[in-house]
């Protein structure tokens, strides 16, 4: 177990950022445990809880709770508490879960373990030290990046057809009350045509027009994932484009699938790494976020002026 103190750039000052990790919980009929990392701010009460779904990347452990901090510090030093699941997916979990039902991707395991936490947010909040009593159970919010965008965009509403069953899958999360897509999959159909699309047939039916919660959608203006399909990088909007208002789309100019390097300081799978793109992604998300869970806060409309007010803006933003 352990506990480890970052100080981190914030929207602001810098902050500092505890993390605590592993909560480890057991679930009944999940093959192995659930375990997940809390970040929060050292301080602060009344905090709200963004509850974060890893992709599925190359890395052994990027794709796990141990992953994402570059991007996890930012929020938590905003003011959230950032609970990072580790889902059956991971390669941390792969050699024991080979051939398990639902593997690789466990897509519909992904969103049933957000749900778990949230049901067991009053645990996790009394296991975590310095964080008992400072959470508000009422302001919760899901990002999820890549397949984990997948993952949360399900949570939000949209609904995908299960390609074992044939049935179509509601797994949508009422305590949630705004999300984050982070360089998420697009629409299914003839469009998936790349080597991965036979792989991932629950893609092929994803609709939005049912994901009806506030969300952020962030597309890399260079996210050109041929490997799925080869419509280029307005594949990563379609969660916006397809899914009915209110909803936003933030481009990030220049930004490939990483947004910056949002999975791991130094990766290797980094192609475009940006410090200070996922510093302004930090302070883009966090402030929706907070505007979306607490009524009357301006920090959205005040990022999005300073955006456009740069020399050399991180992105452009677009509203319905």
């Amino acid at each position: 177990m352990t506990t480890s103190t970052h100080t981190v750039p914030a929207v602001g000052s810098p902050a500092p950022v505890l993390s605590y990790s592993p909560v480890v919980l057991s679930v009944p009929g999940r093959p192995v445990d659930l375990q997940a990392r809390v970040s929060a701010p050292a301080t602060g009460t009344d905090l709200p809880v963004l509850l974060f779904s890893h992709g599925h990347g190359g890395s052994n452990n990027l794709s796990s709770l141990n992953g994402y901090a570059p991007i996890v510090n930012l929020w938590a030093a905003a003011g959230f508490v950032v609970i990072q699941p580790t889902h059956l997916s991971s390669r941390t979990l792969s050699r024991q879960l080979a051939g398990a039902p639902g593997a690789p991707f466990f897509w519909r395991s992904r969103a049933e373990d957000i749900s778990h936490l949230l049901d067991r947010l009053d645990e996790i909040e009394q296991s975590v030290p310095q964080l008992a009593g400072r959470i508000d159970h009422d302001r919760i919010a899901v990002a999820g990046h890549s397949l984990g965008g997948h993952t949360a965009a399900l949570l939000l509403g949209a609904r995908s057809v299960d390609p074992d069953s044939g049935t179509e899958v509601d797994l949508t999360e009422r305590r949630i009350r705004a999300g984050v897509l982070l360089a998420a999959p697009g629409r299914g159909g003839d469009i998936l045509n790349g080597p991965m699309a036979d792989r991932t047939p629950f893609f092929h039916t994803t609709d939005f027009s049912t994901m009806t919660t506030p969300t952020l959608v962030v597309a890399g203006e260079q996210d050109d994932s041929r490997h799925f399909t080869d419509v280029g990088p307005d594949w990563h909007a379609d969660p916006y484009h397809l899914a009915p208002a209110p909803k936003t789309l933030l481009t990030l100019l220049g930004a490939e699938h990483l947004l910056g390097g949002i999975s791991g300081y130094d990766a290797g799978e980094t192609t475009d790494e940006n410090p200070d793109r996922v510093a302004a992604l930090g302070r883009l998300t966090s402030a929706f976020l907070r505007t979306q869970l607490q009524p009357g806060d301006n920090a959205w409309q005040a990022a999005c002026e300073a955006l456009t007010s740069g020399v050399s803006p991180a992105g452009r933003v677009e509203s319905k």
